[in-house]
């Protein structure tokens, strides 16, 4: 039955195992003065302007009381302060739904561009009062010039370290996968981005010794600068030449 779900839910009553869905990012006018009591908003009152956080409560009000709920969110609503969004969603943190936050790469959809995060929301979570920080964004491969894609070792990469996280038995990569407790993400605000979480990727050790590199470098930036310097003063020169004077 084709309908609009927050005005007219038609399963009132259903609690689901399994959620998964991709809401439309960032929409506004939903209509939010006419729902400003709805029953969903247990975390807040979403704002007006922005959808997301209605989409999540709608999706967490309907889920069973071990349910498992998988989506997909523009970036913005990892961070986001605006309107209220961030007691929301520091309130669902608090609540400890949040099992585990991935950031994807870009080109991933045929129609946008921009980067997206999967979110997974749990009730009764093996690791309580743990989430699982990836980040996912150097992942994949192009397809094409527009379009890119996951292998299977990918998925399946994603998929066995959120099953060791599970099990209490993944080893932290830097760059790559973090786990952070309650505590850790409010002393980040409750801001979910995960490159607060996972850090830095280990750079391997060239062998070539800190002083040695410094002198390096730092005498190639000198040719540079010099090589900057010829090419403005050779720029000036010709514009003077057509009577144009910097």
């Amino acid at each position: 039955y084709h309908a609009d779900t927050f005005f007219n839910d038609l399963h009132k009553t259903l609690k689901a195992d399994f959620i998964m869905a991709n809401p439309p990012f960032n929409l506004s006018n939903w209509g939010q003065d006419k729902l400003k009591d709805d029953i969903r908003w247990k975390y807040g009152v979403p704002p007006a302007g922005n959808a997301n956080y209605a989409w999540i409560q709608h999706m967490i009000h309907h889920l069973a009381p071990n349910g498992k709920i998988g989506l997909v969110l523009a970036n913005g609503a990892l961070s986001t302060q605006s309107s209220g969004e961030g007691d929301i969603r520091k309130n669902i943190i608090e609540a400890d739904l949040v099992e585990g936050i991935v950031s994807m790469p870009t080109q991933l959809f045929y129609s946008v561009t921009i980067p997206v995060t999967l979110w997974f929301i749990t009730k009764g979570k093996k690791q309580k009062g743990k989430t699982l920080f990836v980040d996912a964004r150097k992942m994949g491969y192009m397809v094409d010039r527009k379009h890119r894609d996951f292998t299977d070792e990918d998925i399946q990469k994603l998929a066995d370290t959120f099953k060791a996280f599970q099990d209490g038995t993944l080893e932290e990569v830097k760059g790559f996968c973090a786990v952070a407790d309650i505590q850790a993400i409010a002393a980040q605000d409750y801001i979910l981005t995960p490159g607060r979480y996972v850090g830095i990727e280990e750079q391997e050790d060239d062998g070539e010794p800190f002083d040695e590199k410094m002198k390096r470098l730092t005498s190639e930036l000198s040719d540079m600068f010099k090589k900057s310097h010829e090419l403005e003063n050779e720029i000036r020169e010709k514009l003077g030449a057509i009577g144009y004077d910097i």
